[in-house]
């Protein structure tokens, strides 16, 4: 892990009794985007939250930069510059898609993404930036959420779903924004469901079976056998 932006060692975490994650190994580094694949209910979504400081995990378990950063308070590894895109989008209901999108600038971190940036990349939040966050189309609510997380220009951006609920054709739009971000540098953390769009976009795959790690490789080395018994242990 020494060589990687992000990564965690032997990680686990728990609802209460109920333990979600099992010594799961991880590495992201810096330009990479790697896509997180599994069936409902393997700990993927459990994973990003405790990356990002939702769910409380003893501090070496995660290190960011070479840092432990495990169990740290949500803002304070915000401002460090990890961010979330979260499943579900969770705009702010009573903000237009402007001030949405200025929330994620309150980490105040330093870089390229300001609101003119983020317009050039989603043009439609323009032309909609005074319209309630919640009254745009799936596909244009995914794009404020991905914008809010971009305005706290991260050095690593993790997605929760992106695709969940969109039709193919806005999935494919919102998934071309990915090169112009790794292209300066960024690193990606994607979960998805969809294996062949996570693959299509992604250098490495973790494929995760019951909270722990059945497969990892190189998206264009793993055959669909492989993903496929990974995924569903049959």
């Amino acid at each position: 892990m020494s060589t990687a932006l992000l990564g965690t060692r032997g990680l686990t975490a728990a609802y209460g009794d109920a333990q979600a994650l099992f010594g799961i190994d991880f590495e992201l580094h810096a330009g990479e985007t790697v896509a997180v694949i599994g069936a409902n209910g393997a700990g993927k979504s459990t994973f990003l939250k405790a990356l990002t400081g939702l769910v409380k995990v003893a501090a070496e378990m995660v290190r960011f930069d070479g840092i432990a950063i495990g169990g740290s308070a949500p803002g304070a590894i915000v401002r460090q510059g990890l961010a979330m895109v979260p499943e579900g989008r969770r705009l702010f209901p009573s903000l237009t898609v402007e001030e949405n999108l200025l929330m994620g600038a309150r980490a105040r971190r330093p870089g390229p993404w300001t609101l003119e940036r983020l317009y050039g990349l989603f043009p439609i939040l323009k032309d909609k930036r005074a319209n309630p966050g919640t009254a745009l189309s799936g596909g244009q609510q995914q794009m404020v959420a991905i914008g809010r997380a971009l305005m706290s220009n991260p050095r690593v951006l993790l997605c929760d779903e992106l695709s969940l609920g969109l039709a193919p054709i806005v999935v494919a739009e919102i998934y071309r924004s990915l090169p112009v971000l790794t292209a300066e540098g960024m690193s990606v953390v994607i979960v998805e469901q969809d294996v062949s769009t996570a693959c299509k976009v992604s250098q490495r795959v973790y494929c995760f079976q019951e909270g722990r790690v059945s497969l990892t490789g190189a998206s264009d080395e793993l055959t669909r056998e492989q993903i496929s018994l990974a995924y569903f242990g049959v």
